[in-house]
């Protein structure tokens, strides 16, 4: 993806290296982005493991005067994620404009192992995701890492770009009030029918993902849209049970398939209209 020299955002905080109390912290691990992978970008079946998860990391967290140094990767890799973040700015506030539709710009947290949030306490488990009640989006790097290496994403600049957008489009999802009715909505039906509207939920991001990418096409290199649709069918429900249980079972998805994440994010792509994205009528 092309970003060299374009603007940085000014919403992004970089906490990599301090702990959710300010300290420094090194070690973390393996054992967290296993649980993470179970429920990828923020769902609810991981955070029951997050109390196990942090007293194991607390017990490999070593405190430091000052916040390490990061690399010339690491640095380079926070200022492209700034970039992104930029590049989502400018798309959301152009597209709601034109839907009538003022765009609150949400703030982005770069953390190590674990973070405080407004929705309360979080560690790696819990894979990148957004606060609404903060519109914050969370966000530890290693992630990435063990995305391509553990579970056969390609990698790629766009990989990262595409978890950005996802998470941006829970924002969106925030602005337009689809969160909240979503959220009501689920406290009155079965856990079965409230899981098909959080996979409705998840596909819509993943469509809004699409339609950011299309607006940015100008950016887009060559590999970048395959980079997605790799990482799409690396994070989808099926993809995620077969590798960890063994087993799928459809009743517990919570974000759906990689083909719908990839056909979600396709279309978001081949449309560039927002409108076109009713996830929700596809569940029924």
């Amino acid at each position: 993806m092309k970003w060299i020299g374009n603007r940085e955002s000014d919403n992004v905080e970089d906490r990599r290296g301090m702990s959710r109390g300010g300290k420094v912290v090194t070690g973390g691990g393996v054992l967290g982005i296993i649980i993470l992978l179970l429920n990828i970008f923020g769902g609810e079946q991981a955070h029951q493991f997050i109390p196990v998860l942090e007293q194991f990391n607390r017990g490999q967290q070593t405190e430091q005067a000052q916040p390490p140094e990061l690399s010339e990767e690491d640095e380079n890799t926070g200022k492209f994620v700034k970039t992104v973040f930029a590049y989502t700015e400018d798309t959301w506030t152009k597209v709601l404009a034109e839907n009538n539709v003022a765009y609150r710009k949400p703030k982005m947290v770069l953390f190590t192992d674990a973070v405080e949030t407004a929705c309360g306490g979080a560690s790696s488990a819990s894979g990148p995701f957004y606060c609404p009640a903060d519109e914050k989006v969370y966000m530890d790097l290693a992630f990435f890492q063990e995305l391509q290496t553990r579970f056969g994403a390609k990698g790629g600049d766009f990989a990262i770009a595409y978890v950005i957008a996802h998470e941006v489009g829970h924002h969106i999802q925030n602005v337009l009030g689809t969160s909240g009715k979503v959220s009501k909505l689920q406290q009155s039906r079965s856990e079965v029918e409230a899981n098909k509207l959080s996979v409705a939920l998840e596909l819509q991001a993943d469509f809004y993902a699409g339609v950011w990418a299309k607006q940015n096409q100008k950016y887009l290199d060559v590999d970048d849209i395959d980079e997605a649709l790799s990482a799409a069918q690396a994070v989808g429900d099926d993809a995620i049970q077969s590798r960890m249980q063994g087993q799928v079972i459809p009743e517990s998805f919570t974000h759906g398939t990689s083909e719908q994440r990839k056909y979600w994010f396709m279309k978001g792509y081949n449309t560039g209209d927002i409108r076109q994205g009713d996830t929700f009528a596809e569940i029924h």
